[in-house]
């Protein structure tokens, strides 16, 4: 056993290229599935994936050595190619993402937030979903970037 203990999750949230509603019903668990696999592939620990037809949400654990924005590009990348050419056409995903941290005692909080993506946003959009996000993390942002 060695020396190095860690206890790293973080909640990534990303969406579609202009929000548009390129994920569809009939696919959108294998695009979960196909994430989840990018994160394994790269070492990490996908706890929950989720989301609707215009965003996802990831609950993933890295190693100590994992450069989040490394991994979150490599999701991105990965996962629109996947989604152009078995799915959609003209997939991709909109520049940035939202990223944070999460202690190990509000996991299953969020994996339970995640696994009712389909039910929350009956209620809630993305861009309001994501300002009450940003601001309940203490992050600062320009409004205009959130479009």
């Amino acid at each position: 056993m060695g020396s190095t203990f860690h206890s790293l999750h973080h909640h990534v949230v990303f969406s579609t290229k202009e929000r548009r509603p390129f994920i569809r019903p009939e696919w959108c668990p294998a695009m979960h599935e196909y994430l989840g696999g990018i994160v394994r592939g790269l070492g990490g620990v996908a706890e929950a994936v989720g989301g609707v037809e215009d965003h996802v949400h990831l609950l993933i654990s890295l190693k100590t050595t994992a450069a989040p924005a490394d991994v979150v590009r490599e999701l991105k990348k990965a996962s629109s190619v996947w989604a152009a050419q078995n799915h959609a056409r003209g997939f991709a995903w909109q520049e940035g993402y939202a990223i944070f941290s999460v202690s190990w005692t509000h996991l299953a909080v969020v994996r339970h937030y995640i696994a009712n993506q389909a039910e929350h946003h009956r209620k809630t959009d993305f861009f309001d979903e994501l300002k009450h996000m940003l601001e309940r993390n203490g992050v600062a942002y320009d409004p205009k970037y959130l479009i």
